[in-house]
């Protein structure tokens, strides 16, 4: 079903003639997280395609209830699943991902079939090295138990407030988990963990790809899950590629930037990005 809506959505962005832009979201969400991005965004003239990882479910509930279907995913196969997807669309879209959505955003790119890409607090890759106690913590709920790198892992609210919901109240905090969390596959992490010590790793970025066009990173100030030492060190890896590369903080924001109530500042911030190029 997820591949069939997928389809439909890019057959229909093909169709309509507007600039196509790609959302692609992280672990322990699902595409419903654009949804309001993706409102605003064919307000602005664009096509938004929102597809799936391989096998997510439509809903959180069908989610919280088979999470199984989350297991043994792991990031190559996510990226190719996600470059496959956009070589079906007529142009170049813009791609806009968050978390490990923001590492595929930047493999999508370093593949040179993005027009234009925005990276919001996006998970490290081969290279970027810094590793903050906080990003260790979060990192620890899937890492602690090796087999969990076969698992689906859910978090619990605790663990959903630390790692993504910390700038925000305790009520907007537990209505974003009742809202959008699910369980994730734990692969991803442990491939991120050992990326800098395997040199065929899936997770690497080609950073000096000519073709990869301009490149957005986007940082919460207040992020656990990826702090800005990550945020950093994945713009200063891109820095030498010739196209635009810049990075922006936005304060006070935690890792739910993208679904909590201050989402429109964001979503204004990466729209302005695209619009210049796209």
């Amino acid at each position: 079903m997820t591949v069939t809506r997928d389809l439909q959505q890019i057959e229909d962005a093909n169709a309509s003639g507007r600039p196509p832009v790609v959302f692609v979201h992280g672990l322990w969400l699902l595409p419903s997280s654009w949804d309001r991005w993706a409102d605003l965004f064919t307000e602005a003239g664009y096509a938004p395609v929102v597809p799936g990882w391989p096998d997510d479910p439509a809903t959180v509930e069908e989610a919280n209830a088979h999470p199984e279907v989350f297991a043994r995913k792991s990031v190559g196969q996510v990226a190719d699943h996600f470059c496959n997807l956009v070589g079906k669309l007529d142009r170049k879209p813009a791609v806009i991902g968050h978390s490990f959505g923001g590492l595929i955003t930047q493999i999508t790119a370093g593949r040179g079939l993005s027009a234009v890409s925005v990276a919001i607090d996006p998970a490290p890759f081969r290279g970027v090295l810094p590793l903050p106690i906080s990003a260790l913590r979060v990192a620890s709920v899937v890492l602690g138990n090796p087999a969990n790198y076969h698992r689906a892992v859910p978090l619990t609210y605790e663990q959903f407030r630390y790692g993504f919901a910390n700038a925000v109240t305790e009520g907007e905090a537990r209505e974003l988990y009742a809202t959008y969390a699910v369980p994730a596959s734990g692969e991803p992490l442990f491939q991120a963990a050992v990326a800098h010590l395997n040199p065929w790793t899936e997770v690497k970025v080609d950073t000096g790809n000519p073709a990869r066009g301009p490149l957005l990173i986007i940082s919460g100030e207040q992020d656990h899950t990826v702090p800005w030492a990550i945020a950093n060190a994945s713009y200063k890896q891109q820095q030498d590629n010739p196209g635009v590369t810049e990075i922006v903080e936005i304060p006070g924001r935690g890792h739910s930037l993208t679904i909590d109530s201050g989402w429109r500042q964001v979503a204004e911030t990466a729209l302005a990005f695209v619009r210049r190029y796209h």
